[in-house]
């Protein structure tokens, strides 16, 4: 913001530089030495203020030569014209490359082949044996090498959102010999080539329409299983991925309700807000003085409660920080039951659970942007 405004700024005008700083912009107004009555924009009686705003990123702000309110001519009644004058020289600008952490692709474990193969490497890194090792910390790192190496892992690269649920193979093979014919007139510029390039073009619009039309069709039929349920939260994620900035948190307010936008700044206000929330004293927890513990045995874990807690797990589930979903599990069957029943009795008589269950990852995004008020 600029020193040349009108008069003080109450409530209304702190909120609009509260977005001018969230949003990295200028409030152009304010820049710009003028006289009173070209600074004006509201006039009624006696009062006269600043209520109408210009706002241009601060990067272009250079590129802004002059901004003033026109005398005599109103838009709104009692509101005056603002007007700015600006040369901008449009450029294409490069995207930021986000990095992402390159994933295995465990959603593979789907499928029946992939699943033996998986088995089968696993057995071969673990010396032709079918029972997992007691160790957790060898066994999950053996898992996870083999699912790297069985399964392949993610580029790390963001890929566009598109509404590809659709594509059938009649789509695909037109897109490619669109393609192909694309690539044959930038070779050989004839009318001939430019012909046969329009035509496909025109063709494979009739097959997304045709496409398009007969999955929505499908789907409106499919709506009450749960198959068409699917279906549509997976349509709903993706029109609604495209309007979430979920990679970072650009701005929260600290306790006094000030705005933060620099980078240390809101993780100092993130690590200060999660300190206090995890021990924040809760009176229910106290004890009541004077009870007697009762001792008991507990008793061990079977394989049939394994077994059934890992038949009613969802798959299809974010990972946690050990990298291994419940597909792994199930997949390897009662060999996992054998191991993952071993491993909780010895957390059980041990009380000693292994590091990697004591990591969290902690995930912000927009919604939880407000904790400073």
């Amino acid at each position: 913001m600029g020193k040349f405004g009108v008069k003080e700024r109450n409530l209304e005008g702190q909120m609009v530089v509260d977005f001018a700083k969230r949003m990295d912009m200028a409030v152009v107004n304010t820049y710009f030495q003028k006289r009173e009555e070209h600074r004006v924009t509201y006039k009624s009686g006696g009062r006269r203020t600043q209520v109408d705003y210009i706002l241009c990123r601060r990067g272009n702000l250079k590129e802004i030569g002059d901004c003033k309110v026109v005398v005599g001519e109103s838009v709104a009644r009692q509101h005056r014209m603002v007007v700015c004058r600006m040369t901008l020289l449009v450029c294409k600008k490069k995207r930021s490359k986000i990095e992402i952490e390159k994933k295995t692709k465990w959603w593979k474990l789907k499928k029946e082949e992939c699943c033996e193969e998986f088995r089968q490497q696993l057995r071969q890194a673990l010396g032709g044996q079918v029972v997992l090792q007691d160790d957790w910390k060898t066994t999950a790192e053996v898992i996870r090498e083999t699912g790297r190496k069985v399964l392949g892992v993610s580029s790390g690269r963001r890929k566009e959102d598109k509404e590809t649920w659709w594509w059938n193979e009649e789509v695909q093979d037109s897109i490619q010999r669109k393609r192909l014919a694309k690539k044959k007139w930038d070779m050989d510029r004839t009318e001939e080539n430019r012909q046969e390039y329009k035509e496909l073009q025109r063709r494979v619009k009739r097959e997304v329409s045709k496409a398009k039309q007969k999955a929505y069709d499908e789907l409106c039929t499919r709506l009450d299983t749960r198959e068409g349920e699917k279906d549509l939260y997976r349509l709903a994620r993706q029109r609604d991925r495209d309007g979430k900035d979920v990679q970072q948190v650009r701005v929260i307010k600290d306790r006094d309700g000030r705005v933060l936008t620099s980078e240390e700044s809101v993780q100092g206000r993130w690590k200060e807000y999660f300190e206090e929330l995890m021990n924040e004293k809760n009176e229910r927890e106290k004890r009541v003085e004077g009870m007697n513990s009762v001792e008991q045995k507990v008793d061990k874990i079977r394989k049939d409660e394994v077994r059934k807690a890992l038949k009613r797990m969802k798959s299809g589930k974010a990972v946690g920080p050990d990298n291994i979903p419940v597909e792994v599990w199930k997949c390897l069957g009662e060999a996992a039951v054998e191991f993952l029943t071993g491993l909780f009795n010895r957390v059980l008589e041990s009380e000693k659970m292994p590091e990697e269950w004591r990591r969290r990852i902690k995930v912000t995004c927009r919604v939880a942007a407000t904790i400073g008020g």
